[in-house]
């Protein structure tokens, strides 16, 4: 086992927290004034992974820590002896993750790794256009809004756009929020249990959901991969609501108007993107899981 003393580790655990606090400390301010934001408070609302625990560095399984006593409180660590010296400056004792809670994790580990490898396995599919959001907001008139935005398009034009497209959503997660009447025009019906059966490396809500598995992952993992995972559903996100319904150009966004030509063409370049920049963290993830996995059976 590697062990870092604290003159290293604690610049790597303030870079981490530097970093994602570019982004949480906005989110804090807009709740504390209980102001939402639509676009860039959706991963800390839809997600569970509180900010706190965005902001907390992991180093991942296998990295021991000198005078680390506030990692030695938290889920899944233990103080373990080690020689003199090894973990510098004469200490005698480091803080790490402990086997005994990655070897509970086993379920999930394999869990995640069969979903991960499956949709790793496909072939990216660029041809959904943002349409879940759409979907699910058929029919507003009826069933309600999920924001308290305006349609850019009005009712009629939104229902419209649902009921002249091609619908093939492959994410449950997005599919489960279509409104009633817009469930049935979805060529795909994918439940909770069968997601390794459809989800494919081009649909953006599996791209964002890539951060919400490294963070289930955690404290096994380093806090590196969740925060390149969270920076890609961020990016995600915003195209996700520029190419939704709504009309959020007061907020700064510019839709992508995936009704036309030119907006579909763009909305296919941006995906095509994203497929190409979470496919290097799906794969990081495999292996995380692959090697926890068999740090079990060493």
């Amino acid at each position: 086992m590697k062990v870092l003393p604290a003159v290293e580790w604690r610049p790597l655990a303030d870079a981490h927290t530097a970093r994602v606090d570019a982004f949480v400390e906005p989110h804090l301010a807009r709740r504390s004034e209980q102001v939402s934001h639509p676009v860039h408070d959706f991963l800390f609302t839809y997600y569970s992974h509180r900010p706190a625990q965005l902001r907390r560095w992991h180093p991942g399984f296998g990295v021991g820590l000198e005078d680390a006593p506030d990692h030695a409180a938290l889920k899944g660590y233990e103080q373990v002896e080690c020689a003199r010296g090894t973990a510098g400056h004469g200490a005698a004792h480091s803080t790490r993750v402990a086997e005994s809670y990655v070897s509970a994790q086993r379920p999930l580990l394999r869990q995640l790794h069969t979903l991960l490898t499956a949709t790793a396995g496909r072939a990216p599919q660029l041809g959904c256009f943002g349409l879940r959001e759409w979907a699910m907001v058929h029919r507003s008139a009826e069933h309600g809004t999920r924001h308290d935005y305006p349609l850019r398009l009005g009712q009629d034009g939104t229902d419209a756009v649902v009921e002249s497209h091609r619908i093939g959503c492959s994410h449950f997660d997005a599919f489960r929020f279509f409104t009633p009447t817009a469930r049935p025009l979805n060529t795909l019906q994918p439940t909770r249990d069968d997601r390794p059966v459809f989800e494919q490396p081009g649909c953006l809500h599996a791209g964002m959901d890539l951060y919400k598995h490294a963070f289930r992952l955690s404290p096994m993992v380093p806090s590196d991969l969740v925060a390149d995972c969270f920076e890609l559903a961020r990016d995600i996100r915003v195209l996700d609501m520029r190419a939704a319904p709504y009309d959020l150009t007061d907020l700064g966004f510019e839709p992508v108007a995936i009704e036309t030509t030119a907006g579909k063409a763009a909305y296919v370049e941006a995906q095509r993107g994203f497929a190409e920049r979470g496919a290097p963290l799906r794969a990081r993830l495999i292996e995380e899981c692959e090697r926890l996995l068999a740090a079990q059976n060493s």
